[in-house]
């Protein structure tokens, strides 16, 4: 299933609150399916930048995934906004494409971008993004490979980051929404439930629940890796260790934030190459 091709570029520590990850993926050559042309990803509150190098992608009308685009989007780079419902996607061919994901907060404060009106969107890049981050996203696209889009990421990314004095070690969801939830109780007059919540959405895109949803979420999903193989592995201590009220919550946050139960959505991510994106962060 995955290969060299398929790679996740994990940020060094200058670039630590500000940027995620970087999802490659190139199916040039491997002569795929149609199904395993496919692509599942989960609702998340990352910004996405992504690049198309060869190729592109259909959005397909799934019950249960985020619907498509009443206008679809195919350009040189994309602007995906956060996500509360799953997607799903494919290939009409090979392809190859570079996907930079970043924290919602650091986005909004680096770009300046507002991204209530970006939640469950994708758009062209070039709509939306300032000036320099236009000349950026060119030069990216224009980049020979990989290794010269990475430079110029973090030649770009790591002067602007650190003149915010912004930075932080690299963290999970949960210790970052966290602190979210703490800067916007210090950040400010108001201490109001509704001014923090409202707060917390103009840098995030999100509200707070729907940013502890996930980092629910993302705690099950590493406690799923760490017992994969261990005698005794149920989802009732899944979901026990994960902060979800019982096994029920868990199976039910996993379906709206997947698609998919626990026990399917496992299943698939071992057998099944659509689910690749999954797999770079086990």
């Amino acid at each position: 299933m995955d290969d060299a091709a398929t790679r996740l570029w994990l940020p060094p520590l200058a670039l630590a609150g500000c940027v995620r990850g970087v999802m490659l993926r190139d199916t040039r050559g491997r002569a795929l399916d149609a199904a395993a042309r496919e692509n599942f990803f989960p609702a998340t509150p990352l910004v996405s930048l992504f690049w198309w190098l060869d190729g592109g992608s259909d959005w397909l009308a799934t019950p249960g995934f985020a619907p498509p685009p009443t206008q679809p989007v195919q350009a040189p780079v994309m602007l995906g906004g956060p996500f509360t419902q799953p997607s799903h996607t494919r290939n009409p061919g090979a392809m190859r494409a570079f996907k930079l994901l970043m924290l919602p907060d650091a986005f909004t404060a680096l770009t300046g971008v507002a991204l209530p009106a970006h939640v469950n969107r994708v758009a062209d890049a070039r709509d939306v993004l300032p000036p320099d981050w236009c000349d950026w996203a060119a030069r990216m696209g224009a980049a020979p490979d990989d290794a010269a889009r990475l430079l110029l990421l973090q030649d770009f990314l790591v002067p602007r980051w650190q003149a915010l004095g912004a930075q932080q070690p690299g963290q999970r969801y949960a210790a970052w929404s966290e602190a979210l939830a703490v800067r916007a109780a210090t950040s400010a007059a108001g201490r109001s439930l509704r001014q923090l919540e409202r707060r917390i959405k103009a840098w995030a895109g999100l509200p707070l629940r729907e940013l502890r949803a996930v980092s629910r979420a993302e705690a099950a999903f590493y406690a799923v890796a760490a017992a994969e193989g261990q005698p005794g592995f149920n989802w009732a201590d899944i979901a026990a260790g994960s902060a979800y009220a019982d096994q029920s919550h868990l199976c039910r946050e996993t379906r709206r934030l997947t698609g998919f139960s626990p026990e399917e959505l496992r299943r698939r991510i071992h057998t099944e190459e659509a689910f690749w994106a999954y797999r770079l962060w086990r």
